[in-house]
């Protein structure tokens, strides 16, 4: 079995480290100061991988660790090796947004924390209301590296949604010296990307550089539709003296034909891993779609080839993406201190589109279809900015800052009546019918204050600080639509969420710590659903709902040798107030008292413990074995009441959360050669909150090498890269995704597959 060889590999890497433990770390290593990742991208490269000098665990990636992968890589995707991350996309390049998801700790991507250069990005939602994924803020060659604080984040992360940790994501500098890359990438389902990128050099303290990607490829199953991806990265920046002010542009567009979600009972009947829509079977999608309730037609209604329901396909559905995000920043000196401040704006548009069988198009006319196109359409317009200021006051690095955002947010959804099939890969108007319409005013402030105490000739270290964090999300729904959506305010607040942590260095070679951390989570609001997109009615009756709330207590143990970095962690966390939509009354109540409508419930807590290791072996000049360990035990604390009936889940295991993963990476570099083996087991999944379904564990490998040329024809650099992802082309349940207690008979729509095995091939210039 894969999981055995991945065991035994990070098993051997561990004797092996032990051969090394009188070695100590390099005084250079050491003096690198905790901050320096969230101070300037260029300095990633010279930061420990696993956090040295950090009070809580933190974990690291850089620009040698995409090379595994291919080019146009979500940075999302790229953290997959790390201990106790799971993430999963039914696409190579971890783009496909309907299908990505990131697992961490037990927490969904939802309750995790993003920035990019400190910018926030929302929540990684789909059909996100308060920002972008990765993917669309910055073109993957531009990714400088990323920083994951698995539990408790930095105090100073703009975030409302890091209950679970924050990862914080860093672009490239602008290149020192003019030059520029090309790059060229072919492969499976016809994939063609282009990258262009320009830097001007330096010129008296001031660089910058522009570049683009274009980006086409199919679908890797019937029909095989197009995807596309346009986008453009702008960074500039100059130095004046001991201040650096900085701006950054990105554009992205996107349009993503979405793939159909697959329930086991359908596998069971041998529909397989790559059934997926029926375009631009026509007619096969409307005889399904007359044997919906709403438009049955005994005569027309037809199911065919191992379809048996109105939910095993539909006839196609596409996702499209636009985003302009700018940002001025600025770090300055002021004596002893410094001021570092940043203005940000995030301007979004988006439609999902859904081919929806039994909602009629024309109807009552000779052109009457029983599917029309069903959009939910979102607009996010929003501004912001982050101020903070650090000063040295004795044994004291002080630190306070805040955080300000504005977010006019609007999501609709509507009808479209067609009379025939067609490419949706455009933005649908003027709706025949709009089922709800919705404006959110959302205000966030977020004050810090955070105190960095060394003792015993900085031995030890000591943080302490506290976050003040408030989102007030104001909700009016529009008239003359045919859901009646509420109007109303929730607030989310707290005046002090404390933390704390303390890390103390045995010896050059040996250092623990511990920290401690409280956070609360903004109310969902808008295309991403929540307590305040649903009735007037529900609204009403879950007054008094307070904020998801969590505490995080972690420690750990770090060793460095000449030839290896070794790390330990260990967590507890309490998630509190965890909130459900439900009805809790039984059928024949529903109706007879105020309560008895669906709405948002509290439904309890949910505990995680957990153990988390990280092996990075360097016996060689040139070989790096990047191995990593994790078990996780997450499980719901409380029943609840649905129907009427109690839902017995105390004690079971929340969903999509894998109780084992291990993974292991082997990269050789020598010369102008580099060549990388990965290897990912993760285990058994559950879809329901009962547990009485869930997904088996898996291994997966990706392959990647390359070949630097070197200078030629008129070219400081010509090289060439081969990527496979999913090598051994195992199939399997990519993302899962479910709020259902059960499914006894398998039923549920829950699953998206895996990719199947894909090469690219990519030219690269350098001039």
């Amino acid at each position: 079995m894969h999981i055995r060889t991945l065991t035994v590999a990070v098993s051997l890497a561990l004797c092996a480290a032990n051969a090394h433990a009188g070695n100590a770390l390099d005084d250079t290593t050491a003096a690198v100061p905790a901050d320096a990742a969230s101070s300037t991208a260029t300095t990633l490269d010279s930061v420990s991988v696993i956090g040295a000098g950090e009070t809580r665990q933190v974990q690291r990636i850089s620009e040698v660790d995409k090379q595994v992968l291919p080019p146009g890589t979500s940075g999302q995707k790229i953290l997959n090796r790390l201990p106790g991350v799971s993430v999963q996309s039914n696409d190579a390049f971890g783009a496909n947004e309907e299908s990505q998801t990131i697992s961490l700790r037990g927490f969904d991507k939802s309750r995790l924390g993003y920035t990019m250069d400190g910018i926030p990005l929302g929540d990684n939602s789909y059909g996100n209301y308060n920002g972008l994924s990765i993917a669309r803020a910055l073109i993957p060659e531009n990714l400088a590296g990323a920083e994951l604080s698995e539990g408790i984040g930095s105090l100073g992360v703009a975030s409302t949604s890091n209950l679970g940790g924050t990862i914080q994501y860093f672009s490239q500098d602008p290149a020192t010296e003019f030059g520029g890359r090309v790059q060229q990438t072919i492969g499976s389902d016809h994939e063609n990307r282009t990258f262009v990128r320009v830097d001007t050099g330096d010129h008296n303290g001031f660089a910058a550089y522009v570049s683009g990607v274009h980006q086409d490829a199919d679908m890797w199953t019937a029909p095989r539709q197009n995807q596309t991806t346009k986008q453009f990265n702008a960074k500039a920046v100059w130095n004046v003296g001991d201040n650096r002010f900085g701006a950054f542009v990105a554009t992205s567009r996107v349009s993503q034909a979405n793939y159909a979600s697959l329930s086991k009972s359908g596998l069971a009947r041998g529909l397989g891993w790559d059934w997926n829509l029926y375009a631009p079977d026509w007619d096969r999608a409307v005889a399904a779609a007359y044997c919906a309730p709403a438009t049955y037609d005994a005569a027309q209604c037809a199911f065919t080839g191992g379809v048996n329901s109105i939910d095993d396909a539909y006839y196609q559905s596409r996702a499209l993406r636009d985003d302009n995000l700018y940002s001025l920043d600025g770090d300055i000196a002021l004596g002893d201190a410094r001021l570092k401040v940043m203005a940000y704006h995030h301007e979004n548009r988006g439609q999902g589109h859904w081919w929806a069988p039994g909602q009629a198009s024309n109807p009552g006319t000779d052109e009457a279809l029983p599917i029309s196109i069903r959009s939910t359409n979102y607009t996010i317009n929003r501004t912001g900015m982050t101020a903070a200021l650090t000063w040295q006051w004795g044994i004291h690095a002080l630190e306070a800052g805040f955080w300000y955002e504005y977010n006019d947010h609007n999501v609709e959804r509507n009808f479209y009546y067609v009379t025939g099939p067609f490419v949706d890969d455009f933005y649908v108007n003027n709706p025949d019918r709009r089922l709800f319409d919705q404006d959110f005013a959302i205000h966030t402030r977020q004050f810090y204050v955070q105190d960095r105490m060394k003792f015993l000739d900085d031995r030890l270290t000591v943080d302490v600080g506290f976050k003040s964090p408030r989102t007030e999300m104001e909700a009016a729904s529009k008239a003359g639509t045919e859901t009646s959506l509420a109007s109303g305010t929730l607030v989310a607040k707290e005046s002090i969420l404390p933390q704390a942590g303390v890390g103390f260095s045995i010896n050059k070679a040996n250092e623990v710590f511990a920290s401690y951390a409280e956070n609360i989570a903004a109310f969902v609001g808008g295309g991403s659903g929540g307590p305040l997109q649903v009735s007037p009615e529900s609204f009403a009756a879950a007054a008094g709902l307070e904020p998801e709330k969590s505490r995080t207590l972690e420690a750990g143990w770090r060793n460095f040798g000449e030839k290896y970095q070794a790390s330990l962690a260990v967590y507890h966390v309490i998630f509190n107030n965890r909130l459900l939509s439900l009805n809790p009354c039984s059928s024949i109540e529903v109706g007879t008292r105020p309560e008895c409508v669906t709405q948002f419930v509290n439904v309890g807590s949910v505990k995680s413990n957990g153990a988390e290791l990280t092996l990075i072996l360097k016996p060689v000049e040139g070989l790096e074995w990047y191995n990593a360990l994790s078990w996780n035990r997450t499980t719901y604390e409380d029943n609840y009441i649905a129907g009427g009936v109690e839902v017995p889940v105390a004690g079971k295991i929340t969903v999509d959360t894998p109780q084992q993963m291990a993974s292991s990476e082997l990269t050789w570099r020598r010369d102008n050669f580099n060549v990388s083996l990965r290897g990912k087991y993760t285990g058994k999944r559950y879809y329901t909150y009962t547990n009485d379904q869930s997904v088996p564990g898996v291994t997966t490998f990706d392959f990647g090498a390359g070949y630097d040329f070197g200078e030629g024809l008129g070219l400081r650099n010509v090289n060439v890269a081969l990527n496979v992802t999913n090598l051994t082309d195992k199939r399997y349940a990519a993302q899962i995704s479910s709020t259902a207690a059960a499914d006894p008979n398998g039923t549920l729509y829950a699953i998206h597959a895996s990719a199947p095995r894909q090469i690219f091939l990519t030219f690269g210039a350098e001039f």
